[in-house]
């Protein structure tokens, strides 16, 4: 039997760059596979070049969100909709390698419920981008390996394959930032659920600006970082704990 992923990208006016992004990844995976783009609303300069390409393939499938501004909402609208079992989230930029969207996959289908592409594991390596987030997100990375054993030394990450059931069972939260990858990492850890990891090299973009808000959303991380630590819990305690801090939010 073929696996099958949904592969999610929030994209938030990518333009022509978008193309050579997509052409990458179905290029790449040799899983059978939807690619789902996502978009904020119907002016974002990335969906008269996303509703062209579907006309040519039809694994595309552009998506106007719904639910809310930024990147968060864009993810959980896209997983939402996504047609199988097995949801990699990957970004718009280029920055990840679209070659290891089926070892993240298969790990799912063996049975982890997050599967992280890790930079700050052996093997793993990242090039470019601005220094004070690079050194938050790998102290951030290698203390919740250490400290919290929560399975990756990469938990901010957001290219990650997920097991759709566990994140419908357990919810998303976060609803501005790219904070979901270290939120569904932490749901999983207080849970005992596990979590795999395979290193990646990340390069930083070569068009266009980053959509990181670094300033706003380090609280948001902060709460998740937090939650991570702690004895095991019921996916109802977990569900009402993100409740909580989306509250607080």
């Amino acid at each position: 039997m073929t696996l099958g992923v949904s592969i999610v990208i929030p994209a938030y006016n990518e333009g022509d760059g978008i193309e050579p992004v997509l052409n990458r990844i179905f290029d790449a995976v040799e899983s059978d596979c939807e690619i789902l783009v996502v978009v904020d609303s119907e002016t974002d300069d990335t969906l008269p070049i996303l509703r062209s390409y579907q006309a040519r393939d039809s694994r595309l499938h552009p998506l106007v969100n719904d639910y809310g501004r930024g990147p968060a909402n864009a993810i959980r609208y896209g997983i939402d909709h996504a047609g199988t079992a097995i949801v990699v989230v990957t970004m718009a930029d280029g920055s990840d390698d679209p070659r290891q969207i089926d070892d993240l996959a298969r790990l799912v289908e063996r049975g982890v419920v997050v599967a992280a592409a890790s930079r700050y594991t052996a093997g793993g390596q990242q090039v470019g981008g601005p220094f004070v987030k690079r050194t938050l997100s790998r102290t951030a990375g290698k203390s919740l390996s250490s400290l919290a054993r929560v399975g990756t030394s990469d938990a901010t990450n957001s290219f990650k394959a997920y097991s759709r059931a566990f994140v419908q069972e357990v919810g998303v939260d976060s609803r501005s930032g790219f904070e979901i990858g270290l939120e569904l990492t932490a749901k999983a850890r207080r849970l005992r659920l596990p979590v795999a990891e395979i290193p990646t090299i990340w390069l930083d973009r070569e068009i266009g600006d980053s959509n990181f808000k670094l300033v706003a959303w380090i609280p948001r991380y902060l709460r998740w970082y937090r939650f991570a630590f702690g004895r095991r819990l019921t996916v109802a305690q977990v569900r009402a704990a993100g409740h909580e801090i989306a509250a607080d939010t």
